[in-house]
């Protein structure tokens, strides 16, 4: 008998559309809980990072290691999707991400720079988690609805991740009840959150939809091993897969560089108001708004997508984060204007990132796909990890204005790069 026919819900064989709503509902709810940890990452990491590193030039470590985690994390976790199907990958992807939310306390109330670090690269597993259910709940989406569908999964991490920023508070009054330092709340608040989206996960994704594709497919037989270069010879070999990661990569780089920067030149602008905390709340209220412009609208993205086609709005999210970092480079002393910048690169993230992994999926055979997502997922992390450790020393240099320029060349050169690989193919000369 095939491993997924010995799960519960065998039934589902018959019926895909059922289960492809049982998928997205159990993936929609449990992004809600699990994105709880990054948001407060976020929000806190690059203040964490100067106050124990001692220096700004350690503003963008925190995220760094988050991004790097993210990327070393892609690969293993398409392997074990591949061997164990998407529900192993996922609750053992979260388990992980819990410990980091504890190394994360242990640093505040250390003090240790090094733990902070630490804590942070294991945290990235949960955003390793949360990019690898975007692609879970394409596994059984019929072609015309893979937009929406993989959009609706983007969609519901904006609960955890816009609450993430907004935990300092309540973090500070648990972290009272328990003699722990004001900042090491949101982190436990963090780590119960993806604790009930493992669960969730663990209990509701069943029958496996990667397991169940690959029985409808090919009758369950079990890949060989998972290796980087499987997935770069995939991507290597359409076009069409090129442009959508030279989409999502470009659109994480942009938006982590200047994200990342955000908080640090806002507490630079508060000047001697730099420790209070209003600063703090005021700094995790500008990042929820950008996380909100990131996922709120991402069903509009993937509805836009389906509608009227994956390059061109991939075309179109890059154009805004060329807008967005035009305005938080010009107005870089305006703080209302900055938050408005912030919220517009969400918003032109989420129409990169929704289309770009459309364009992915839909550019490859069923196959090729997740050696092709665990690469993308990879290479776009790695992206981010290395513009938050670069966006850091520019910042000390040339300041957040430089910062936005970079970014804004990086946006850009993404733009053309797609247009090039998705231009139509000349037609053959008469005979």
């Amino acid at each position: 008998m095939s491993r997924v026919s010995s799960q519960p819900g065998d039934a589902a064989l018959l019926d895909r559309a059922a289960t492809q709503r049982r998928v997205v509902r159990t993936l929609a709810s449990a992004q809600v809980f699990s994105g709880l940890g990054n948001g407060s990452t976020l929000a806190l990491g690059s203040i964490l990072a100067v106050d124990l590193g001692g220096s700004d030039t350690w503003a963008g470590a925190v995220t760094t290691c988050m991004t790097l985690g993210t990327a070393l994390a892609a690969m293993p976790l398409s392997q074990v999707a591949l061997a164990r199907g998407r529900r192993v990958a996922l609750t053992g992807g979260l388990g992980l991400a819990v410990l980091g939310t504890f190394a994360m306390v242990a640093a505040v109330v250390t003090r240790q720079f090094g733990v902070l670090l630490l804590g942070s690269l294991c945290v990235g597993l949960a955003a390793a988690v949360n990019l690898q259910a975007r692609f879970a709940v394409t596994d059984l989406a019929e072609p015309a609805r893979r937009g929406r569908e993989l959009s609706y999964v983007v969609w519901a991490i904006t609960v955890g991740a816009v609450l993430g920023p907004n935990t300092v508070r309540p973090g500070a009054a648990l972290s009272d009840a328990l003699g722990l330092p004001p900042l090491a709340g949101p982190f436990l608040i963090s780590a119960a959150g993806m604790v009930v989206g493992a669960t969730i996960v663990a209990v509701g994704l069943r029958p496996d939809p990667l397991l169940l594709r690959r029985e409808l497919d090919d009758g369950g037989r079990r890949p060989e091993r998972l290796r980087w270069s499987d997935g770069l010879r995939v991507v290597a070999a359409h076009r069409t897969a090129q442009a959508a990661l030279a989409t999502v990569v470009a659109a994480h780089a942009v938006m982590v560089a200047v994200m990342s920067m955000t908080p640090l030149h806002m507490q630079h602008q508060a000047g001697t108001l730099a420790h209070h905390p209003d600063t703090i709340s005021l700094i995790g209220l500008t990042i929820s708004l950008h996380i909100a412009g990131m996922y709120g609208l991402s069903p509009l993205m993937g509805w836009a997508t389906d509608r009227f086609g994956a390059r061109g709005v991939a075309l179109g999210g890059l154009t805004a984060l060329l807008a967005s970092v035009v305005v938080t480079g010009v107005f870089a002393d305006a703080m209302p204007v900055v938050t408005g910048g912030l919220v517009l690169i969400g918003l032109g993230w989420s129409a990169a990132t929704v289309a770009g992994s459309t364009l992915l999926v839909s550019a490859l055979a069923p196959a090729d796909r997740v050696p092709a997502q665990g690469f993308s997922d990879a290479t776009m992390s790695l992206s981010g990890a290395v513009a938050a450790a670069a966006a850091g020393p520019v910042m000390g240099l040339v300041d957040y204005r430089g910062v936005s320029a970079v970014a804004g060349v990086i946006a850009v050169a993404a733009a053309f790069a797609v247009l090039a690989l998705t231009r139509p193919a000349a037609p053959a000369p008469a005979p």
